[in-house]
């Protein structure tokens, strides 16, 4: 195993995925691409972009969840594990799909968050949509 692919979400417990992450990739001597989606364009769903400082926001957004995914990279690297931060923009799936592919990646790690029979009932989760479209093996991360 040479390139571990893991999501990451900006959020509180992003520390559970990076950790186990970080002792996978330790054990195998792989690479760990830290991969953001932010929201795609808004040109791209049909919507346009709005005012000048609509644009200035989501830029600086961008700007910042960059320089936080360089961050864990880095506290990764002091570990003794390769590690990059990627931000990029798209749908989900297809976007961790495609730069699976691109990465030449084996593991892909995403959380699972445990929800209720009626959001499962109406929401197809992220993580099971993953696994039914990937052909690079995925780990899941409990995150409750």
């Amino acid at each position: 195993m040479k390139n571990i692919l893991v999501t990451i979400e900006l959020e509180d417990q992003s520390n559970i995925i990076l950790e186990k992450a970080t002792e996978i990739a330790a054990k195998f001597g792989a690479k760990v691409w830290l991969v953001h989606i932010a929201a795609p364009e808004p040109d791209f769903i049909g919507y346009g972009t709005g005012p000048q400082y609509i644009r200035d926001t989501l830029a600086q957004d961008l700007r910042e969840e960059h320089r936080t995914l360089q961050r864990y990279a880095d506290d990764m690297k002091t570990k003794g594990v390769e590690a990059e931060g990627l931000l990029v923009q798209g749908s989900t799936i297809e976007t961790i799909i495609k730069e699976s592919e691109k990465l030449n990646v084996d593991l892909i790690v995403i959380g699972h968050h445990k929800h209720g029979f009626l959001y499962n009932l109406f929401m197809a989760g992220t993580d099971e949509s993953l696994i039914e479209q990937s052909n690079i093996p995925v780990l899941t991360i409990p995150l409750n």
